[in-house]
């Protein structure tokens, strides 16, 4: 009933920049917490960038001052701003959302399909 649906990964060089996107829809009450995770090849998954629906952001260290997350509550849509990519940012992205849906009684972890981000020359 509830699904997130990222985009705007794809093939930068490096020293680009994209901006990823990922919409929350179904039946929701409330979008708390969203995030961006990713994983490349061979590695576990890790958090990259997190933020509360109202509140202060998080960040990998690995990607502070390079990433900026943002969110529209009234969109229930969380954005990534990646500058400055490095060939090691290459991974899936994945979109994570803490949130109630209408009608029920608790929070919910829901993720995304991901995104390929791709930084190489």
């Amino acid at each position: 009933q509830v699904q997130l649906v990222e985009s705007g990964g794809g093939l930068v060089q490096p020293g680009g920049s994209l901006r990823l996107s990922c919409a929350a829809s179904g039946s929701i009450f409330r979008v708390n917490t969203m995030g961006w995770y990713r994983q490349a090849p061979g590695k576990q998954r890790e958090l990259v960038a997190s933020i509360p629906h109202e509140g202060i952001t998080n960040y990998a260290e690995s990607v502070k001052g390079r990433f900026t997350i943002s969110r529209d509550n009234a969109k229930n849509r969380v954005y990534l701003q990646m500058n400055s990519l490095k060939p090691e940012d290459t991974a899936v992205y994945y979109c994570n959302a803490d949130l109630w849906v209408l009608g029920g009684a608790r929070w919910y972890d829901y993720w995304g399909q991901g995104t390929q981000v791709t930084v190489s020359s």
